[in-house]
């Protein structure tokens, strides 16, 4: 009788604690060393809760000796105590059926069709702890997949990327973070480099096979960060369909996530391109033959996201927002009156990775008087000298959460040559990046009172803006059209002037889209003053 491919998992005596150990049934366990572990290691099938107290972290996975003083305690982990993992796998596969082909084949090369058993790890150790990442690294076909299997096998508490199922009929927003606040969803999908608003409302089936890996990967966090105990992440092939530079934006965020939450991971990859952002604290190298190497990589402080060393910032034009207005939510294209934009490359003369818009902001803001003591009340021949609006800032999807929207902001506030910038960012308590690039936070706008009007208008009509057929309703009906138009027209009064002109070309469609984002918008106002230095 043949044995399974799949390797099973030898138990090991409670009284030798030192690893669990993944061979062949029936095969015995022996000791790892002659001698005890400096850490007490138990077996991980053993209950987690009778794991004894790890030592005192090192300060990068411990948020309490990092500067993270004040933040609420993290859940306890199933790798509270360090555990030591030794691999050791042998696997049988059966004969193959007699053909005259595989006859043919099995003379010509001198192999036999009774294939005896293949040692595919001979022995490998690595430890699991608390906000360590270990890599597995190595060619397809290396034995990488059987090591996770083994270890998916043992690990009483694991959560598999590849077996995140997502329900066929949910939206991405629902299938991800069942067990976190919205806010905590957002920012996570956004770390997985899905932080477009209109990819969270789709279905599973309707992404590529690279965002459904890292809408994978964002429900296997999530529900590593909501268990209690906090479970260990698996995840096999690790970035390998993704544009290398997506992959290494995966890597640094998942490396943040790691040690900010105190998680533990362990990834599969067949590149090595990804090591500079993971920044594993243990990498298995896997050679062939059923041979490893394995090395303990010395703990390092935080690091920037690896393309940072080569990015620079040119300035651009109105144009170049072209091939960034379908990654931005809002429906239309207009920025208003644009004075200065600027792009952020990889290198010079590559392709552009983000873009920034600055341009005259509308002329009453209420928060900009209450900030600036009422400095341009009626004065809009002070405002057009002294401020400017940030009108858009957008990064490639594929480096969205790296730091890199921060560093063109904090970069070219200075740029602008005026004395004020202002922003109003609908993400704002999602995403706290003017905050972080140097901007005031000074309050969220109120909720226009042209757009309570409209909708109470809309409502006796029988009308939802967020039904279906709003925009056939739009298209169809004059006097829907008209209250969509007219509460429209207003905010381009207000914010860039000519409301009826810029309302009459707009198509149904695109009226009701901008409709929809202005009634759900209520955002964030931030300002920022130059230094007397500055304006000098």
């Amino acid at each position: 009788m043949s044995r399974p491919l799949v390797p099973q998992l030898t138990r090991v005596d409670r009284h030798q604690p030192f690893r669990f150990e993944a061979g062949n049934p029936g095969e015995a366990s022996a000791p790892l060393c002659g001698r005890r572990s400096l850490h007490p290691v138990y077996p991980v099938s053993m209950d987690v809760r009778r794991f004894p107290q790890s030592r005192a972290p090192h300060p990068r996975h411990d948020p309490r000796r990092a500067g993270g003083a004040g933040r609420r305690a993290t859940a306890p982990s199933a790798c509270d105590a360090p555990a030591m993992v030794r691999v050791k796998t042998q696997v049988t596969a059966p004969p193959v059926r007699r053909t005259e082909r595989t006859t043919r084949i099995a003379a010509a090369f001198g192999l036999g069709l009774d294939r005896s058993t293949q040692r595919v790890i001979d022995r490998v150790s690595f430890n699991l702890a608390d906000g360590r990442i270990v890599l597995l690294l190595g060619a397809s076909g290396s034995g990488k997949t059987t090591v996770m299997k083994a270890l998916a096998d043992a690990l009483p508490f694991r959560v598999t990327v590849d077996a995140a199922e997502f329900p066929p009929d949910a939206a991405i927003i629902d299938g991800v973070g069942a067990g976190l606040g919205l806010d905590e969803t957002l920012a996570l999908l956004s770390r997985c480099a899905l932080g477009e608003a209109p990819l969270w409302l789709r279905r599973i089936d309707e992404l590529s096979c690279g965002q459904r890996f890292r809408a994978a990967l964002a429900r296997a966090l999530a529900a590593a960060l909501a268990s209690r105990p906090r479970r260990v992440l698996l995840c096999d092939e690790f970035a390998t369909g993704l544009h290398r530079r997506a992959a290494r934006a995966l890597g640094f965020n998942l490396r943040r996530l790691v040690s900010e939450h105190r998680l533990c991971a362990v990834a599969a990859s067949c590149t090595d391109d990804v090591i500079c952002d993971l920044r594993p604290d243990v990498v298995v190298r896997f050679v062939g033959g059923g041979r490893c190497t394995v090395e303990e990589r010395a703990p390092r402080p935080a690091a920037p996201f690896s393309l940072r060393r080569t990015v620079c910032i040119e300035p651009g034009s109105k144009r170049d927002y072209a091939d960034f207005a379908p990654m931005h939510y809002r429906a239309t294209d207009e920025l208003g009156f644009v004075d200065k934009v600027f792009v952020l490359r990889e290198r010079r003369g590559a392709a552009a990775l983000g873009i920034i818009v600055y341009a005259h902001g509308p002329r009453e803001l209420a928060l900009r008087n209450e900030a600036t003591g009422g400095r341009f009340v009626r004065g809009l021949e002070r405002l057009n000298r002294e401020c400017r609006m940030i009108r858009r800032l957008v990064i490639h999807p594929d480096v969205r959460g790296c730091g890199l929207g921060r560093l063109l902001v904090r970069r070219t506030l200075p740029l602008v040559g005026t004395r004020f910038v202002e922003c109003l960012a609908t993400m704002g308590d999602v995403n706290p990046v003017f905050e972080r690039a140097g901007m005031r936070r000074i309050g969220r706008c109120e909720y226009p009172p042209c757009f309570r009007v409209s909708l109470d208008r809309l409502r006796t009509l029988g009308v939802a803006p967020c039904d279906g057929g709003f925009v056939a309703r739009v298209g169809r009906s004059r006097e829907v059209r008209g209250i969509v138009s007219a509460a429209v027209a207003r905010w381009y009064w207000a914010t860039v002037g000519e409301g009826d002109r810029r309302v009459a070309r707009q198509s149904p469609d695109m009226l009701a889209q901008l409709y929809r984002n202005l009634l759900s918008s209520r955002p964030v106002y931030y300002l920022w003053e130059a230094s007397e230095g500055m304006r000098e």
